[in-house]
């Protein structure tokens, strides 16, 4: 049997986050006697994924400039991996912000297939924000493969520059259905029988927009003080956000459940997924809050993509706190009855298994267009 082609995707870290759980989803459901996925990362430390990658026959190559900043020693790093690596013929990139340096060594190095990848279509308006919006425009220049998981991405990084395809995110469906048992089990371990669950996962980072979600939450506790929410995830404003919750006397009602590796089963927890994005590619987690029968309340920045089933409600960011919490609370006690929403998903495209077929077919095509150039 021949080996299977090698795709090395690069990315800042394998984290538990939007990205990474969409390259998993992939990874666990394609064919890897055919197609097997490798990792150039940016921080040298353990990262959430790395057992699981390797289990599965991938392996992880560590740089470090995420941590040192030293664009010179990277460069010449990059220029060093890929002249020594030269069984990769496809790079998929997900990191802009240097992308044009890693494509460009790649492209030195004669990797004749090099694909940029758009997952958000903004950026926070700071000096650090201006800066990386600076460095993601170059992005597309040295790749000549584009692909977006949605319309409003790829028009963000490609424009009208180069031809895009969109990929949408996708999820692992079964892992997502609605489970009353597991519900049950969820909120009697959680001591949250009888309270109004609101839920969030994301990195604690400023374009997800936690602070305006305590705002919404003391909001919604003011009406409901019965009310709770779960905050899964963790980054950089953690601590910003835990001060805020305290100052506002929430502190017996917000539970920060840092990174998890069940959240699918928190899901089941929980009565509304509330989502209030300052910008957003897509938002991966929305899909999979309908996917488990969740009302799911995004802000209008989050695209309509992500609008796949009756349970999506997008909200104007402009209307205010108050405005949001009366919404929630009215169509969480207006809604009907939990069910199964599966098939909402697969008919939009967002399923694992159809989509690791697609991205299968992909890169075995362009190998076997790579080999017949190879070959005249």
């Amino acid at each position: 049997m021949s080996e299977p082609i090698r795709v090395l995707h690069i990315l800042q870290r394998m984290e538990a986050a939007g990205v990474q759980n969409l390259l998993m989803s992939i990874y666990r459901n394609i064919d890897r006697t055919k197609v097997q996925f490798d990792f150039l990362v940016h921080y040298e430390e353990d990262q959430f994924f790395d057992q699981e990658i390797e289990c599965m026959g991938g392996k992880i190559y560590k740089l470090s400039v995420r941590e040192d900043y030293n664009l010179v020693k990277y460069w010449k790093e990059l220029r060093t991996f890929f002249q020594t690596h030269p069984e990769y013929k496809i790079v998929h990139g997900h990191m802009p912000v240097l992308g044009y340096l890693y494509f460009s060594a790649a492209k030195k190095a004669g990797v004749p297939v090099r694909i940029a990848h758009a997952h958000t279509d903004g950026y926070n308006k700071s000096l650090k924000g201006y800066v990386k919006h600076w460095l993601q425009s170059l992005y597309y220049v040295k790749a000549n493969e584009y692909f977006a998981c949605a319309e409003a991405a790829g028009k963000y990084f490609f424009g009208d520059k180069r031809k895009f395809s969109v990929i949408p995110n996708a999820i692992t469906t079964d892992n997502f259905v609605y489970n009353p048992g597991m519900r049950k089990q969820k909120r009697e371990l959680l001591n949250i029988e009888d309270q109004l669950v609101i839920g969030h996962a994301a990195r604690f980072a400023l374009h997800k927009n936690h602070d305006f979600l305590i705002d919404v939450f003391y909001e919604i506790h003011q009406m409901r003080s019965n009310s709770v929410l779960l905050l899964a995830g963790d980054g950089e404003l953690r601590g910003t956000i835990e001060a805020k919750v305290e100052k506002l006397g929430l502190k017996e009602s917000v539970r920060f459940l840092g990174v998890r590796n069940d959240i699918n089963e928190l899901y089941q927890a929980m009565d509304a997924f509330v989502f209030p994005s300052i910008f957003e590619g897509l938002g991966i987690v929305n899909i999979e809050a309908q996917a488990s029968g969740l009302m799911t309340f995004c802000s209008d920045r989050v695209p309509q993509e992500a609008n796949i089933s009756p349970l999506f409600v997008s909200i104007p960011l402009a209307d205010g706190a108050k405005k949001w919490a009366e919404i929630i609370v009215d169509k969480c006690e207006h809604r009907g009855k939990r069910c199964d929403m599966s098939q909402y998903v697969i008919d939009a495209g967002y399923d694992a298994r159809s989509l690791s077929n697609e991205m299968m077919h992909f890169y075995l095509q362009k190998d076997k267009e790579v080999q017949m150039l190879c070959n005249k």
